[in-house]
């Protein structure tokens, strides 16, 4: 069999994952096996492949992949997030570019440009995770829109509704001015910006006097109903029962006070917009004042205003600011330093708005989710995102589900002209229901009008556990029974709120039942500065471009190899390159041991006879140990552990010790044993580096058609390993690094052979390990001996002393010369330590233990001096 010279990722990953998906491999469908079930977290259907996705979905893929190979039945369900913000925002781009408004449709032209969009683009992402080996049931593929999984949410929906979980009302909700939308809590982002904070004077009505106020936004100001003041404060006491004049507009508003202001903040006194923010409007509530609200909902200012109508918020707060000057209002401004709120989706600044929305209410669905968390019934990894989550759970908020959108599940209630409503499914089923309730009205489809709004795109996000194995339609059905709960989920924390708890929520409201056993946080990639990648900053590479250099082994090694649980993962691309460095590794391991010549009638060694049981034994105990780190989710741990064992232990030790003298062949028996032994390893590396270790799992052996290295079983943990073995053999090696050292510091060439001496009675020698010995250290051979030779070197390892005669090795006048060098340096030290110890100051004010450290290095010094001076004699003597 001719082998290529280097490994080409790019011919074998397309070859094998092409043999994998025409296999149908990656297929699951319930058996008699336990099942290991993980649910992809759903991209975006906009989405591409991102540094984020390569970290989550290979973490994915190696849990699964190790899964299978452990018996389990394992499933990995992929699918896309319908994503309403993010596609109706790609929508309506496209549209722009061919000079349509979305405007000027209606909303079902709108939606058929959108499928149209979603057809095309949509699901490119999970067809660039097949690049990288992904292995999941394809076959499976849901999309959140699928009729199925949208039943579900309008069902989910109708229930809540009736429990009276879902309510409709006016609220302060957070507006998207550039995607016209509300949005959750959840997803507004607060940043750090650099404002300037606003002082401004209103006149007390009636009089000449002013009370000054500090606003980081006078354009709210036409917006204002009152001002308020701390009960407390007494320079304000004055003002019980006044009202001060709002600038521009000249509305008399009332003087309240309350506990809420913070009178150290600017003056002490606040301007109360209710229309504009969430604490004013609570005021606003608390004592009945008037809301006006000055925005449209694209931001700009609108006829309430009164000044500065239809020009942009940001622009507003430039242009009123001179009007505040000329009109002799505004007293000063100031650098300031606060936090504003932006929306994950779009980046725009939020604005607090009065709007009539549907929510749906949480406390009573967070208990048992918080309860199942911290009762470890589900567990985290790393736990202390417990913290976090219990936090937020424990404040939870109403949600707000409504979307001033079109792309996405439609919200299914139906408006009647008597202003009446009803919940249904579709238009007929309402029309029946409305029929039923009003026979007075004598409706008919017509007289009904659908919700405009869509339901946030996380409401149908919370239930993908469930409605993919169709669980909200059909509860009790086989393949949820089978599959759920899954087994684990891999996801980032910055969704533990909008995702994970919510989906924990819905388990228990409509199964009774935890979603997942188990959660893995994965950290957030960053560059070596510690900066998120992202495209915007060009500190992110193209995930597929690295593939094509490095190929997807070298890819997966580069992102694990350094990402703990919960912790960044500081990226740089020379892990790739390590990735792919070790792929060469490998591959030239194999190419070394397939170019062997073979001799069936040779007899197997006992240097070799010893190596190949150790390395078996190092095999079955590097797979307990990284059965522990996968139970724990150290994935990085476990892989560096496993590269440690390939590289270190297999390919520069094992390797040397088994391999045939130059031009002569191996007996048959040790390379069959050491084909066994590659094969152990290929299995053990396989969900890591999944394409190499085919490949060369296929090349090991003779294979069937229909064979493949992922649906064998992992190498066995059950038969135990010998940890005195191991210990012998690493005290082996200790005795080949002290003779090789010997060597180096000697110039000893490799080709000189040796004669190694050993302190001690032959029959207490270790036969097996002495074979390690001679092939390792080209010695001639090993005699036991009762007196120490004469020129030579000694090291004591584990209480024996050994010995190796160099005189004759050696130029005796340069190693006589390096002796006494190293003996006046000891000396030197020596007298260095006896000074110190001979000051009563010291030893009697110096710790102990400090000057226990001093006393070691006396007796090590004068032993090295010992040796150093027999060593010395020797040499004499024997030149």
């Amino acid at each position: 069999m001719e082998i290529a010279t280097k490994y080409d990722p790019k011919n074998i990953e397309d070859k094998w994952y092409g043999y994998w998906m025409k296999n149908e491999f990656f297929k699951s469908e319930p058996n008699e096996k336990e099942s290991y079930t993980i649910v992809i977290p759903p991209p975006n259907v906009t989405g591409v492949l991102h540094m984020g996705h390569m970290l989550n979905k290979s973490i994915q893929d190696i849990l699964i992949r190790r899964a299978r190979m452990m018996g389990y039945n394992a499933l990995w369900v992929p699918g896309t997030d319908h994503a309403s913000i993010a596609t109706e925002a790609k929508v309506v781009t496209l549209l722009k570019e061919r000079g349509i408004e979305k405007s000027q449709l209606t909303r079902e032209q709108f939606l058929e440009y959108a499928w149209e969009w979603k057809e095309k683009h949509g699901g490119i992402i999970l067809q660039q995770l097949k690049k990288l080996g992904a292995s999941c049931d394809w076959s499976r593929t849901k999309f959140t829109m699928d009729s199925d999984l949208s039943e579900s949410v309008l069902d989910t929906f109708i229930d809540l509704h009736n429990k009276g979980k879902i309510y409709r009302g006016v609220r302060m909700v957070n507006w998207d001015p550039k995607a016209l939308t509300a949005i959750s809590d959840e997803e507004v982002i607060y940043q750090e910006v650099q404002s300037k904070l606003y002082y401004v004077r209103y006149q007390l009505e009636g009089t000449d006097q002013y009370i000054t106020i500090a606003t980081t936004r006078p354009e709210t100001i036409l917006g204002d109903t009152a001002i308020c003041v701390h009960p407390d404060d007494d320079r304000y006491a004055n003002l019980r029962g006044k009202r001060a004049i709002v600038p521009l507009v000249s509305r008399p508003v009332p003087i309240i006070f309350d506990e809420y202001v913070d009178r150290e903040f600017g003056t002490g006194a606040l301007k109360i917009t209710p229309a504009h923010d969430i604490n004013d409007y609570n005021l606003g509530i608390k004592y009945n004042l008037d809301t006006i609200n000055i925005f449209n909902d694209n931001g700009t200012l609108n006829e309430q205003a009164q000044l500065l109508v239809g020009t942009d918020r940001f622009e507003a707060r430039q242009q009123i600011v001179p009007l505040l000057e000329n009109a002799g209002n505004l007293v000063k401004i100031e650098d300031y330093v606060n936090k504003v709120g932006y929306s994950e989706r779009t980046n725009e600044v939020i604005e607090p708005k009065l709007s009539m929305q549907w929510f749906c209410k949480m406390e009573e669905m967070a208990k048992p989710a918080l309860k199942a968390v911290m009762d470890d019934l589900i567990r985290f990894f790393p736990e202390k995102f417990k913290n976090t989550y219990s936090h937020w759970m424990e404040n939870v908020k109403d949600w707000c589900i409504s979307r001033q959108l079109w792309w996405g599940h439609r919200i299914p209630v139906y408006y009647l002209p008597n202003q009446e409503y009803v919940i249904a499914k579709t238009p007929e089923e309402a029309l029946h229901i409305a029929q039923e309730k009003y026979p007075e009205l004598n409706l008919m489809i017509d007289s009904l009008k659908q919700d405009e709004d869509v339901m946030d795109t996380w409401f149908s996000s919370w239930l993908w556990p469930l409605s993919i194995f169709d669980g909200i339609r059909h509860p009790n059905n086989p393949e949820l029974s089978y599959y759920y709960p899954t087994s684990v989920l891999v996801t980032a924390p910055e969704i533990i709120f909008f995702w994970v708890a919510r989906m924990i929520m819905a388990g228990f409201e409509w199964k009774n039942e935890i979603p997942f056993r188990n959660v893995y946080f994965t950290g957030i990639v960053r560059d070596k500065l510690r900066r998120k990648m992202s495209k915007s900053l060009g500190n992110s590479p193209d995930p597929l471009d690295l593939i094509a250099q490095y190929g997807a082994d070298g890819v997966r090694f580069g992102m694990l190899c350094s990402s703990p649980a919960g912790n960044d993962l500081l990226f740089d691309e020379s892990l790739c390159e390590q990735g792919r460095n070790f792929n060469n590794k490998i591959w030239n391991a194999f190419r070394l041991v397939k170019g062997w010549d073979v001799d069936e009638n040779g007899e197997q060694p006992l240097h070799s006879q010893v190596a190949i049981k150790w390395m078996n034994q190092r095999v079955t105990q590097v797979c307990t140990e990284i059965q522990d780190d996968f139970e724990k989710y150290r994935l990085s741990e476990a892989l560096m552990t496993l590269y440690k064992l390939v590289w270190n232990d297999f390919c520069s030790y094992f390797l040397e010790v088994v391999k045939p003298p130059y031009q002569q062949a191996i007996d048959g028996k040790s390379y069959r044993e050491i084909i066994d032994v590659f094969e152990k390893l290929m299995l053990c590396l396989h969900p890591f580096m999944p394409f190499i270790t085919e490949e060369l799992w296929h090349s090991l052996k003779e294979r069937t058609a229909g064979e493949s290295i992922m649906i064998q079983p992992m190498p066995s943990t059950s038969v135990p390993y010998g940890l005195p073995f191991l210990d012998r053999f690493a005290n082996t090696q200790k005795i080949v690094e002290e003779i090789r050292r010997v060597r180096t510091q000697k110039n000893i060439p490799q080709k000189n052979k040796l004669v190694l001496f050993i302190m001690g009675d032959e029959k207490n020698g270790d036969v097996e390990m002495n074979s390690i010995i001679s092939k390792l250290c080209n010695l001639e051979g090993i005699r036991f001996i009762t007196e120490k030779p004469n020129g030579a070197v000694s090291f004591i390892q584990q209480n024996t002393e050994y010995f190796i005669p160099v005189s004759q090795n050696i130029n005796v006048e340069e190693e006589l010369a390096k002796l006494a060098a190293e003996l006046e340096y000891t000396e030197k030290f020596r007298q260095s330590v006896l000074n110190k110890l001979s000051n009563e100051k010291f030893v009697s004010g110096a710790p102990e233990a400090v000057v226990n450290i001093e006393r070691k290095k006396q007796a090590d010094s004068e032993e090295k001096i010992k040796i150093l001076t027999e060593q010395i004699a020797n040499l004499k003597q024997n030149s």
